[in-house]
């Protein structure tokens, strides 16, 4: 289904009527909604996939993901989950994540897919641990001991004492060469 010139015009129609909508979703996420709203028509009225595309409508698809979108904002909201903040761009967390980099390219063998799901995780580790201050979400979440975000702050800082290194682009190329790879454009 997802080879055929219908699937890809109807993709192409939603995403246009998404950002007629101020909506940005990812391509893929549409082809998938798409996808299987013609097979669930398909299979509901039994009829042959080519004949379920007369039922597809790309601005009323778009009109339930804007909704459906909305909806998650304010039960997401009405039920105080908060999104953790940015940590600032000095961050000494950050510098150590950035300094990872390197050191994970040479223990995978280059392997990018796998430096990037280190990266990811330990970002979004760091990001949800800088926001559990102010995430009403969160509250509690640390059990009795509580979070001192700062006093994690000062640690870090004291076993990397030179963090602001980390934030300068010929720096960290230099060490992610040193480890003997370099990102290059085909």
């Amino acid at each position: 289904m997802r080879n055929t010139k219908a699937f890809k015009e109807a993709v192409a129609q939603t995403l246009t009527e998404l950002a007629h909508r101020g909506l940005t979703l990812a391509p893929a996420t549409v082809e998938d909604v798409i996808e299987k709203n013609i097979s669930t028509v398909s299979e509901r009225l039994r009829i042959q996939t080519r004949s379920a595309w007369r039922y597809f409508d790309a601005a009323a698809l778009a009109d339930r993901l804007a909704q459906s979108q909305s909806f998650y904002e304010e039960s997401s909201s009405e039920k105080g989950v908060g999104q953790a903040p940015m940590p600032p761009i000095d961050n000494p967390e950050l510098a150590l994540v950035l300094a990872g980099v390197p050191d994970s390219l040479a223990q995978t063998g280059g392997d990018l897919y796998a430096v990037i799901i280190n990266v990811a995780v330990n970002a979004w580790m760091a990001g949800h641990i800088h926001g559990e201050d102010g995430c009403t979400g969160c509250d509690g979440s640390r059990g009795p001991a509580g979070h001192d975000w700062e006093a994690r702050m000062r640690t870090i800082t004291e076993l990397q004492p030179d963090i602001t290194k980390w934030f300068d682009r010929d720096v960290w190329t230099r060490a992610v060469n040193d480890a003997g790879y370099a990102v290059t454009r085909r």
